[in-house]
């Protein structure tokens, strides 16, 4: 077990800034996420508390004891690499011993056996402890490869997007099988992915990460339901979060929401909130940017009151759920709707978006300012709860 703490990171590599100033500190027996796009930085900042990349300035230490200058091989980490790592001239149970047989971590035999074999029921692959890795599929290479970190019981996991080449059936049995052998060794363990299912599935807290720096660090719902700005809201969420352009006028204490609906603008009365108010009085808003999630779309085909004219653009089915985009001019909404339905594109959709569910955003610098029911929102997504 290790707490990490990493402070003022920077890398380049050449011109490119991989890491610019990045801090964080991670609890003991944390299951801690770094989520971003690719080429976010999130496997550089990996390899440096790994000890594979020297950053150019910053520190990383484990309690507290600086580990800059520790080589890769004392740190006590194991890594698990997207592409495997395996030693193909080696066996299945030959790859899982080989940490346990190096000069470091030696072991008897008898110990490896039994740890090789516990980490590989785990795993659900003993019938392939004699097989080379030619001979297995990308999804067993990679089991090989997180059995071969499991054996060692090491103080961090490092895992480098470690389900990324695994079917969806074994890729969603596979996030609760980590999560829970996580909790049981009692390990630290740093996760990179781009998959938000997987970010928000198993982080105790993520790290939302791009262009090499820190965007907000949280647990899976405060990130999702109060992201700082409007990249972090439309990277958590799929379907992505609705954005839509309005401009706000008061008259007293009243206020209406004016944005663009097709070839028309439409002026509505903005949905009550004490908290939403008083941040508009505060901060003199006149123009936002309104965050409104799929689900939080309604719509019907025939003409409803309340409801405003916009034209199908496209119909995604799902697995479980379809998706209707709607074309409403300077922008599109989407809405989730269940599999079935008969579309027609180009056809007329009515839509209401629940304002009442939504969050505004800064239009000049795209940052978070306030959401409806804030206060409820911290309460619940500090115990975890949906709402």
């Amino acid at each position: 077990m290790a707490r990490i703490k990493v402070e003022n990171l920077s890398k380049k590599f050449g011109k490119v800034t991989a890491l610019d100033d990045v801090s964080f500190e991670i609890h003991d027996n944390e299951f801690f996420v770094l989520f971003g796009p690719a080429g976010a930085g999130k496997t550089t900042i990996l390899n440096c508390v790994a000890g594979i990349t020297m950053p150019d300035e910053g520190v990383v230490s484990f309690d507290d004891k600086i580990m800059n200058r520790v080589e890769p091989a004392h740190r006590n980490v194991a890594m698990v690499f997207e592409n495997y790592a395996l030693y193909p001239n080696m066996t299945v149970y030959d790859n899982m011993a080989s940490a346990l047989r190096s000069k470091l971590y030696k072991n008897d035999e008898q110990t490896i056996r039994e740890k090789v074999y516990a980490a590989a029921k785990m795993m659900k692959m003993e019938d392939l402890l004699e097989r080379l890795p030619s001979q297995l599929s990308n999804g067993q290479k990679q089991r090989v490869a997180m059995g071969r970190a499991l054996v060692r019981s090491p103080n961090v996991f490092l895992m480098d997007e470690p389900l990324a080449h695994l079917d969806a059936k074994l890729r969603n049995s596979m996030r609760t099988e980590l999560k829970e052998m996580q909790s049981n060794l009692g390990s630290t363990c740093i996760y990179v992915t781009h998959d938000f299912i997987e970010a928000m599935s198993l982080g105790d807290r993520i790290a939302i990460i791009n262009k090499g720096k820190i965007i907000q660090i949280g647990t899976g719902d405060e990130i999702y339901y109060m992201p700082t700005n409007e990249f972090v809201a439309t990277l958590m969420g799929d379907p992505q979060i609705n954005l839509i352009p309005a401009k706000i006028k008061s008259e007293n204490t009243q206020y209406e929401l004016c944005f663009p609906f097709g070839d028309r603008e439409v002026t509505i009365d903005m949905p009550g909130d004490e908290g939403v108010f008083e941040k508009i009085q505060e901060l003199n808003l006149c123009a936002v940017d309104i965050g409104i999630r799929p689900q939080h779309v309604l719509y019907a085909f025939e003409e409803t009151e309340g409801y405003f004219k916009a034209t199908i653009y496209s119909y995604e089915s799902i697995g479980n759920k379809s998706v209707i985009i709607a074309d409403c001019g300077d922008y599109q909404l989407r809405m989730i709707a269940p599999n079935g339905l008969r579309v027609q594109i180009d056809g007329d959709i009515y839509i209401h978006p629940v304002f009442e569910q939504s969050i505004l955003f800064d239009f000049e610098s795209k940052d978070y300012i306030v959401r409806y029911n804030e206060e409820a929102v911290k309460a619940l997504a500090s115990t975890q709860e949906v709402v």
